[in-house]
């Protein structure tokens, strides 16, 4: 059959969908470009915040209507939205066929093959799934950069976090299998491999046998050495020497690190259930200065939390500005009843946590664009990524995350997509920069 599959939310959701392609070709299936031409249609969803779910619940509805218009025989919805709302997702959406939760994604030939009651849930413990290996089936959508998903679940319980009940404990797969994955992403062309997780410092210490990040770091990078590997989502008490003198060590690794720390008020942060404070925060990324000096720093913060007071929004506002990370986002704290922040007090009104949100970023604009100013006149290597609607060529540099820091433009009028340029940097804005060939 034809089949169409839209993949929303984080970049291992990314991950899952590119592994049900997979199964699905491999038992004879092919993929349609569009929902119109398609006899089942799929969505794997995100329910991480509400807005996440609120889209999810949008792209669901507008392509439910091409069982009416168009060849869609079958609507299944995987992922997180029927994982954490559970059989209630059935009952507000008859519109869809089949449910799978994150622990059923190995079920997916058989939601479209077979005709299984209409709303039919499939909901196991996400721990049942077991971890991909290097050579499962999978169409990957995302060149020149590909994903390697290094874990699954998360051990640690932030109270803002619902990621352990959708996604089960830490599971991390073997270094040499994640080993074996990079090098024959490697073989294949791809300019760039991000190893994501939820935690990924944490990878390993679930083996109870005194393996670190870092060994699977090191693993990857001779694995795959001439192809550009960065990691996400690292944890503030998981950065040590040993991961830093790793980085330094591999001209091959981005020296970038994604190092959500949430506050920086001591008793938000424990409020949230994290283990660090404001100092040690501090005291970690001057380490990391000192270590990796051209390194790029980036971070994530959660504002309007349950009890956050105009004070601790203040020791937020200065620890953005001492630290001058390269790249922030911020978040508006999303409530909901199976949060266990959900119980506590404090409520921050919606307009008040807006304005902080605001705030934030706006001080964070500032920061961004001085330290974008000061790259013109610089030369750097970008991975040319694609063209722009306007017919711009562009790019991202080590020091550039995909989809969520800026780009890099190339003046120039021809450039292959999948390869590495070098540019002098001419103009920056706040997010982009511009250069040309050198």
């Amino acid at each position: 059959m034809h089949i169409y599959l839209s993949s929303l939310g984080c970049v291992r959701n990314q991950v899952d969908s590119e592994l049900m392609l997979g199964r699905l070709s491999g038992a004879g299936h092919t993929l349609a470009e569009t929902p119109a031409e398609a006899e089942v249609i799929i969505v794997n969803t995100c329910a991480f915040i509400e807005s996440a779910a609120d889209e999810a619940i949008e792209e669901i509805l507008t392509l439910a209507a091409w069982k009416k218009q168009g060849a869609c025989r079958r609507l299944i919805v995987a992922g997180c939205l029927p994982q954490r709302y559970g059989r209630d997702t059935a009952r507000s959406l008859p519109e869809v066929d089949v449910f799978l939760g994150t622990g059923a994604y190995d079920r997916i030939a058989e939601a479209v093959e077979n005709s299984w009651p209409a709303g039919s849930c499939l909901l196991p413990e996400p721990a049942r799934i077991g971890l991909a290996s290097w050579h499962a089936p999978r169409i990957y959508d995302t060149w020149p950069t590909a994903y390697i998903k290094i874990m699954e679940g998360c051990g640690r319980h932030c109270t803002y976090c619902v990621i352990p009940k959708l996604r089960g404990p830490m599971r991390s797969r073997a270094a040499e299998d994640v080993a074996r994955e990079a090098a024959l992403l490697s073989e294949k062309g791809f300019g760039e491999i991000v190893l994501v997780g939820q935690d990924t410092t944490s990878w390993g210490t679930d083996f109870g046998t005194g393996a670190c990040f870092a060994d699977l770091l090191e693993k990857t990078a001779e694995a795959a050495p001439d192809t550009w590997i960065r990691f996400l989502y690292g944890h503030p008490d998981k950065i040590e020497d040993r991961l830093l003198e790793t980085i330094a060590a591999h001209d091959n690794v981005c020296s970038y690190l994604d190092i959500p720390v949430q506050h920086a008020s001591h008793r938000i942060l424990k409020r949230m259930g994290r283990n660090h404070d404001r100092q040690t925060l501090l005291a970690r990324f001057a380490r990391i200065r000192a270590a990796l000096p051209d390194a790029a720093l980036r971070t994530t913060v959660l504002v309007g939390f349950p009890g956050e007071t105009v004070q601790d929004f203040e020791e937020l506002l200065e620890l953005v500005e001492i630290v001058e990370f390269d790249h922030l986002g911020a978040f508006i704290y999303s409530d909901a009843e199976d949060l266990p922040s959900h119980r506590l007090d404090g409520q921050v009104s919606a307009q008040a946590a807006q304005d902080r949100h605001d705030l934030v970023m706006q001080r964070q604009a500032d920061i961004s664009l001085a330290k974008n100013q000061e790259k013109i006149g610089s030369r750097t290597r970008v991975l040319v990524e694609g063209q722009s609607d306007d017919g711009r060529f562009y790019g991202r540099s080590q020091y550039q995350a995909p989809e969520v820091d800026g780009v890099t433009f190339i003046e120039t009028n021809t450039a292959e997509i999948g390869t590495y340029m070098d540019l002098h940097i001419t103009r920056a804005d706040e997010y982009d920069l511009t250069g040309v060939p050198v």
